[in-house]
């Protein structure tokens, strides 16, 4: 083991862990007002940077974006050549350059006041040219970059992302946005499915495993076997009475011991299992089963009657 190496990986995430809490008391009215400007916009929020900085921003802007705020990222050498045109009045920008010296960028910026588009300044010096044409500006200044040379952008791209994702926070409480919001924008893989798929999309309702209160264990352990459930419904009269799990099974056995396989199901079955309706989301049914420590639930229809059984696999 290199030692050596693991001691500069270590100094280099020490190091950008300390320039994201050097930005702690530096929030301030700037802050605020620059998120009561991205808030209040009534286009489009647009964020815009060279480089490194250009990155990160590209990065700020697709995660306002999937958290309420509509925005793009808008490179200043491509808004010579046309995509100036993206840029309206009503939109806000936010500039990122770490000097607030970047020459492609302050060639930009004039354009952005003429049209009377307010700026958010985020660099490392509120006096630089970029802080004095914004309207607010965000300290990031580190004390020094991480890597060896301390040339590299390392701790202040980790400084601008992080103060990209503060905004992104404080938008969220501003906006009280809920995680079925955040759904609307991940519609697609497992967190859409998640947060927006209902319980009667994705519950077992063909082939269940049923039984009733006088049949004989070993009959209940082969319905227990046949959807890989872990679980038996039990129906009296075609009425919903009880299950039988898993666990029910090895109380059983070890209770019972011989005369186990001559016990009914109505002597160890549950007789109060935990239910779910049809149109409850996923997120509720795996909450429900973490909370009570099973792995299934019986699904029910608004008149009581078993319609499914859905597992915490399907709801992950």
């Amino acid at each position: 083991m290199d030692t050596d190496l693991i001691e500069v990986g270590r100094r280099c995430l020490h190091d950008e862990a300390q320039a994201i809490l050097d930005l702690v008391p530096r929030l301030g009215d700037d802050f605020v007002k620059a998120v009561d400007l991205i808030y209040s916009c009534q286009g489009k929020f647009i964020v815009t940077g060279v480089g490194k900085s250009g990155h990160i921003g590209s990065k700020i802007a697709a995660t306002l974006a999937s958290t309420g705020t509509p925005s793009f990222f808008v490179n200043p050498l491509d808004a010579y050549h046309g995509d100036l045109g993206m840029i309206q009045p009503g939109d806000v920008v936010m500039a990122i350059s770490y000097s607030g010296m970047t020459d492609e960028l302050l060639r930009f910026l004039p354009l952005l006041h003429r049209r009377g588009i307010p700026i958010i300044g985020m660099s490392s010096n509120a006096r630089s040219p970029l802080g004095r044409m914004s309207v607010c500006h965000l300290d990031i200044a580190v004390g020094h970059e991480a890597d060896p040379l301390g040339l590299a952008p390392t701790s202040s791209t980790t400084a601008t992302l992080a103060m990209g994702d503060a905004l992104a926070c404080a938008l969220i409480e501003r906006r009280q946005f809920k995680a079925t919001d955040f759904a609307q924008y991940h519609p697609g893989g497992s967190l859409g499915k998640r947060l927006l798929s209902r319980v009667k999309d994705y519950m077992v309702s063909s082939n269940l495993p049923v039984v009733g209160p006088s049949d004989m264990v070993s009959e209940t352990i082969i319905q227990i076997s046949k959807t890989k459930q872990g679980i038996a419904i039990v129906l009296d009269g075609g009425e919903f009475v009880g299950v039988v799990t898993d666990g029910d099974v090895r109380r059983a056995m070890q209770s019972c011991r011989e005369r186990f396989f001559s016990l009914s199901v109505s002597e160890i079955m549950s007789r109060n299992p935990k239910t779910i309706g049809t149109e409850a989301r996923l997120t509720e049914a795996a909450d429900r089963m973490k909370e009570y420590n099973i792995h299934t639930l019986v699904v029910v229809d608004e008149g009581g009657a078993v319609v499914g059984l859905i597992d915490l696999f399907h709801c992950m």
